[in-house]
């Protein structure tokens, strides 16, 4: 029969594929190959838009159902039930975080190299689109610690040793960034963020918190530094530690106590601990204060720091290093300019100064950010997708005020969690916030020494190296050590980008491995009747990767023992063209050494596949009882 206008007809539910030219009889419970009937029809035009109308009528009606509004709009599912109570958590935590991404904004500007109110500008429009389009209530978008230093690698890639790229090739980043990140939610490319494993996710993070805190001890002992890799910093350090300010020091030092000991205050109950109902009001008011003071540490400790810069500049003391001038006012709303400002640089010159930061930053954003979702999400499923699309938004709206990018940070969620937000509103009290500091209270950040928002930065992602991971991991699988630790040194040694294609490459050729070295499991089995025979069950797929290895398994310990074959092919959910011809081969090599190959349970839509090379002696069957009366009746 030609293979030309063939198709699949299934006499039996509960059977598969057979030759068409079976040695063995079968009966009925077997699928066969009959002639497609009749001549085809050409298909009109006016047929074919008949056709096409309605399903594009389908579709726009499928977009713009109410559950797919609501998917786009996650406030529409939150809005209608706002109530008192959230508008007073709301409140209380965004105001709180607030407080907390102030400070934090400055020092993160210092990390990626950019001046302090850059910062700032990232920490306001993000908030209030996130607010309509985020899925998470703990979420508050503006920079943070990795983003920072990304951008920093990236302001320096074309030139290590040199000058930073400007602060208009840092917003175009950011513009560019929330594009890539806008087109991979409409394309639901979230599912990128499943090739990057835990242990892959843990080295990254622990070498990008120490990078930060050795960026940052350049402030601390008032020196001058720089690098992108662990290496060049340390080098850097060194070799101006002869210029070491002990005052700036000093107050680091101090400030990092400060902040670790403030960090408790939140955890300190006054009173019964186990019975916190029957706290007295001073005890509930003098929790409530503790709790206030260790949130707020970031704010307390940069305010008292300011004011102890302000009197000894007043002085005429320069004891500290400041963080200088910051322009007062709210940024121009415009458009990422396409060219720098001088105008020497085009719009291609700045994407190839870039270079690859423009992948990278946005794809380790938005894996940081899920990162947070899953992490506050109590148990409920994360749109990847949805927040791809809605941290695009934000990025897109904060590069149109001068911002470099950022994204969902841990800490300020943890900040905003523990504060008892109720809603995403809680984002538009922080982003008011940080405009009234960019209208008032930008002439007083002048005197904020360096060393105190270096302290804030270290005290913040000390806590990211994640030391605690690497006993579960060594106990559960020793193996996972591998990707896991060759990704923290290869971030430290090399650019972050580097090192993060090393994880991930490190994962694929695990995942490669492992589908082209399936376990299989060999046994000798015998029938009622003593017949023996070879029992031989993957435990995988059958696809390219494996099925040579599978073949060269078969054959050699069915000629080994020189048995009757069955392949249990109970865990085989899954097959391809490369499997069918590796099959069909098989078949007839058992065929010619006149040795039985028989297959049990194999699935229908894996039956299909190998119809389609039309192997012959090629036999299936799905009851265990069957298959113990041929191999009794043929042996």
């Amino acid at each position: 029969m030609d293979n030309k206008g063939l198709t699949l007809s299934n006499r039996d539910s509960n059977t598969d594929v057979t030759s068409q030219t079976p040695q063995y009889h079968l009966g009925s419970d077997d699928f066969i190959l009959v002639d497609e009937i009749g001549p085809r029809r050409r298909t009109s035009v006016k047929e074919k838009v008949d056709s096409v109308v309605p399903w594009v009528g389908s579709r726009i009606k499928r977009t713009f159902s109410i559950r797919n509004v609501k998917k786009r709009f996650p406030i529409l599912n939150w809005a209608p039930k706002y109530n008192f109570q959230c508008a007073v958590g709301d409140l209380v935590a965004g105001i709180t975080v607030g407080l907390t991404v102030v400070p934090q904004s400055l020092a993160y500007a210092n990390i990626a190299g950019l001046p302090p109110q850059y910062g700032l500008y990232g920490s306001f429009v993000g908030t209030f689109v996130y607010i309509i389009f985020g899925t998470s209530k703990d979420v508050p978008i503006g920079p943070t610690a990795i983003a920072s230093l990304l951008t920093y690698q990236t302001l320096h890639s074309s030139n290590p040793n040199g000058p930073s790229l400007s602060p208009t090739h840092a917003i175009m980043l950011g513009f560019l960034s929330g594009l890539i990140q806008l087109i991979m939610g409409i394309a639901g490319l979230g599912i990128i963020i499943d090739f990057v494993s835990g242990p892959v996710s843990s080295g990254f993070t622990s070498a990008v918190a120490i990078l930060i805190i050795s960026s940052q001890l350049k402030d601390i002992f008032g020196i001058k530094g720089g690098g992108s890799t662990f290496p060049q910093m340390i080098d850097n350090l060194v070799t101006n530690m002869h210029d070491i300010r002990l005052s700036d020091t000093i107050l680091g030092v101090i400030c990092i106590i400060v902040l670790l000991l403030m960090q408790l205050l939140s955890k300190v109950k006054i009173g019964p601990s186990k019975t916190p109902d029957k706290y007295t009001t001073f005890e509930k008011a003098a929790n409530k204060t503790l709790w206030m003071i260790g949130t707020s540490r970031n704010a307390v400790l940069v305010v008292v720091c300011g004011i102890i810069g302000y009197y000894l500049t007043e002085a005429k003391t320069p004891y500290f290093n400041y963080i200088g001038y910051i322009p007062p006012g709210l940024p121009a709303f415009e458009f990422p300019k396409l060219q720098d400002k001088n105008g020497t640089v085009t719009f291609l010159e700045m994407i190839e100064n870039l270079g690859s930061g423009i992948l990278v930053v946005p794809l380790v954003a938005i894996l940081e950010n899920i990162s947070i979702c899953k992490a506050f999400a109590e148990g409920k499923s994360v749109d990847a997708n949805q927040e791809l699309f809605a941290l695009g938004l934000c990025s897109l709206a904060n590069s149109m005020c001068q911002s470099y990018p950022g994204n969902g940070s841990l800490s300020r969620s943890a900040v905003n969690n523990s504060s008892g937000v109720r809603t995403p509103f809680g984002g538009f009290y922080t982003g008011i916030i940080v405009i009234l500091s960019l209208l008032f209270f930008t002439p007083y950040f002048v005197y904020i020494p360096k060393a105190s928002l270096a302290a804030v930065i270290i005290a913040a992602v000390v806590f990211m190296v994640e030391v605690r991971v690497v006993k579960p991991i060594y106990r559960s699988k020793k193996s996972d050590l591998i990707p896991g630790l060759a990704t923290f040194i290869a971030c430290l040694i090399l650019p972050l980008e580097i090192g993060i294609i090393v994880g991930i490459g490190l994962n694929l050729m695990s995942i490669l491995y492992h589908a082209a070295r399936p376990k299989i499991s060999i046994e000798i089995h015998k029938t009622k009747g003593g017949i023996e025979y070879l029992l031989i069950t993957p435990d995988r797929c059958l696809i390219f990767p494996s099925v040579d290895y599978v073949r060269n398994l078969v054959t050699k310990h069915g000629m080994k023992k020189g048995i009757p074959v069955v392949i249990d092919c109970s865990h085989i959910y899954g097959a391809d063209f490369t499997a069918a011809k590796v099959i069909e081969v098989l078949t007839q090599d058992f065929s010619n050494r006149g040795q039985l190959l028989l297959f049990y349970n194999l699935k229908p839509s894996i039956a299909a596949i190998f119809a389609g090379v039309q192997p012959k002696n090629f036999h299936t069957y799905y009851d265990k009882q069957k298959l113990d009366e041929v191999l009794h009746s043929i042996v």
